[in-house]
């Protein structure tokens, strides 16, 4: 289960980017804080050309927010199907609902919450719709064949992407606000010999 397995805590940000004046100039950021991955679902951008299908979604939709459109801690890396679906609604923060412990995601594709908020997250964004079990079933028996019998296809498909952003060659216009973690990037712990083959 591991491909699907959520943080066993809640997500604390690590990069704090500002003065950008469009969302998409996030995004290096965004990959970075949230591993390549759909914050909702867990699609990793290995999985799929990524090519537009990542998208820096608003957790305070803009329709009711839009003092809070160009600012980091409101935004999140969510996969296109997550976003279409997440929309509008106000839904509970998922780096902070979607948890190991609060959610559990079987080897059928199906996914459950322990508590009120992760069950919420879940319905609203509608994860465990049949599309989503599908996916998730696949992905996992793709995963575990690859772990048994082809390891440079599992590292793959586990791993992290090859263009990791630098993201200390970026300047956002208004400063970082936490500038520490450039430092814990995951393109600096690679320069370091410190990033994990998998994750």
């Amino acid at each position: 289960m591991r491909a699907y397995r959520y943080p066993p805590r809640p997500h604390r940000r690590k990069h704090g980017p500002q003065g950008y004046r469009n969302v998409a100039e996030f995004r290096p950021w965004l990959r970075d804080e949230f591993n390549f991955r759909c914050v909702y679902c867990l699609e990793r951008e290995q999985w799929v050309n990524n090519i537009g299908h990542f998208h820096s979604e608003h957790f305070l939709p803009v329709a009711c927010r839009p003092d809070l459109e160009l600012l980091y801690d409101n935004l999140l890396y969510a996969c296109h199907a997550c976003n279409s679906l997440k929309g509008s609604l106000q839904v509970p923060d998922p780096s902070e609902a979607m948890r190991s412990t609060t959610v559990i995601v079987a080897r059928d594709g199906s996914i459950r919450g322990r508590t009120k908020h992760a069950k919420r997250v879940i319905d609203l964004v509608q994860l465990d719709a049949p599309s989503y079990r599908r996916r998730r079933r696949l992905i996992l028996k793709i995963v575990e064949t690859a772990a048994k019998h082809n390891r440079s296809l599992y590292l793959e498909l586990m791993g992290f992407p090859d263009d990791l952003p630098d993201l200390a060659r970026l300047q956002p216009p208004a400063g970082n606000s936490r500038p520490d973690g450039v430092n814990l990037c995951c393109f600096a712990r690679r320069q370091q010999g410190k990033l994990p083959a998998t994750f």
